[in-house]
């Protein structure tokens, strides 16, 4: 009989290719994943592995056997919520990741629409860029809050996965109260703004990279001269009259401030996700939560929202 646990480390190994990179995703020792996945290798009667000193690879037994196990998994959760709906009452812990601004802008009215549900357990973190539907995957979370800036996640299929558009997020522009563009009455020209000092995220950022955009099309913009970790650092200097900035209008959540904020024209966006298993999506814990995000979302979203 093949254990389930010894699957999903052979799941996650198949997704991560290393041993310590598996360990590291699950909070076990590698020694530990090592003698797991030995012991799995019993249990099938042929290798998994092919080890050598410095490194482990799957065996094509392994790479069949990790495809089985991808199925495998998805039926038994599924089977798990197919149970569980049958209870109406949301019960349990649910764990969701999202990106910092989505962390701070939709936290305090998640955890309000869930104040409903006592038997609900609500853990929210903040994850990196690009981790949050691999955690998803591996089943270290529920749901990921992601951002995409390209529309490449537009229509996206991913095996065991379903991506729900919340809303969309523009990029709009602001400035110290004394500013002259402070004036909702004097009609926002970036080209007047080529000179002022940009403030912006660093480099490879998402919202860097949307920010150069914006100043490519302005033209002749001088290069970004203050590059800044954290939008909600930008905004307090921003506030205190160091610079100008574009920032996600999802920044602002938590109040303007004390900046004068600005719509662009034609403004770049970006799409705010939620990615779930397919196989969970009808445990009333992941599902009251995915409604909960949706009805916050509905707050931050234009006509347009849609991609």
């Amino acid at each position: 009989m093949l254990d389930l646990r010894r699957l999903r480390l052979l799941r996650e190994f198949a997704h991560r290719g290393t041993i310590a990179a598996t360990a590291a995703a699950l909070g076990y020792t590698p020694s530990a994943v090592s003698q797991q996945l030995a012991s799995l290798e019993r249990e099938a009667g042929t290798p998994l592995l092919d080890r050598t000193a410095r490194s482990a690879a799957l065996t094509d037994s392994g790479r069949r056997l990790a495809e089985h196990a991808e199925r495998i998994l998805a039926m038994v959760e599924a089977a798990e919520a197919d149970l569980l709906a049958q209870n109406t009452m949301p019960l349990g812990r649910v764990e969701v990741t999202a990106f910092p601004t989505a962390a701070v802008a939709f936290a305090p009215a998640l955890a309000h629409s869930l104040r409903d549900h006592p038997g609900l357990q609500l853990l929210l973190r903040q994850t990196g860029q690009d981790s949050g539907a691999r955690q998803v995957r591996s089943g270290e979370v529920d749901i990921a809050l992601v951002d995409d800036w390209t529309g490449t996640l537009a229509g996206r299929r991913a095996n065991g996965l379903q991506f729900v558009h919340l809303c969309r997020d523009p990029l709009v522009l602001v400035v110290p109260l004394g500013h002259r563009m402070a004036d909702p009455d004097v009609p926002v020209d970036l080209r007047e703004l080529r000179d002022e000092p940009w403030m912006a995220a660093p480099e490879g950022e998402p919202s860097r990279q949307a920010v150069d955009r914006l100043l490519a099309d302005v033209g002749g913009a001088r290069p970004v001269p203050w590059e800044f970790e954290g939008l909600g650092t930008i905004l307090s200097l921003v506030a205190r009259g160091i610079g100008i900035a574009a920032v996600p209008a999802l920044a602002l959540s938590a109040g303007d401030a004390g900046v004068a904020v600005r719509e662009l024209p034609d403004a770049l966006a970006r799409d705010v996700w939620a990615v779930v298993r397919t196989s969970s999506v009808r445990r009333p814990s992941v599902a009251v939560t995915l409604r909960a995000l949706r009805s916050v979302a509905a707050g931050h979203s234009g006509p347009d929202s849609q991609p």
